[in-house]
């Protein structure tokens, strides 16, 4: 007996509203707000960019159009990672 071939990973992450403040993100089955203040790299990003966006490996998101990488412990807790810039 053979088993079916896998079909496509059902597990997606949707933009679901972009405003002048941020836009929300539905993942995991749960709604996430990125506030342009903690994520700063969409802020000024296309909005066609923005909606391209990968869920992968059960955690793990990223804008392949603006070489953003982010994991699921990020969005749901900016606090813990505060920004740094550099000299």
């Amino acid at each position: 007996m053979k088993s079916a071939i896998a079909g496509s990973d059902i597990s997606k992450a949707e933009v679901l509203n972009v405003s002048p403040h941020g836009f929300w993100l539905f993942v995991a089955g749960k709604e996430h707000f990125l506030g342009f203040d903690d994520f700063p790299w969409f802020r000024n990003a296309p909005v066609g960019q923005l909606f391209n966006v990968e869920f992968s490996h059960g955690n793990h998101l990223h804008w392949p159009e603006l070489d953003v990488d982010l994991d699921l412990e990020r969005i749901e807790h900016p606090e813990k990672f505060p920004l740094v810039a550099g000299a």
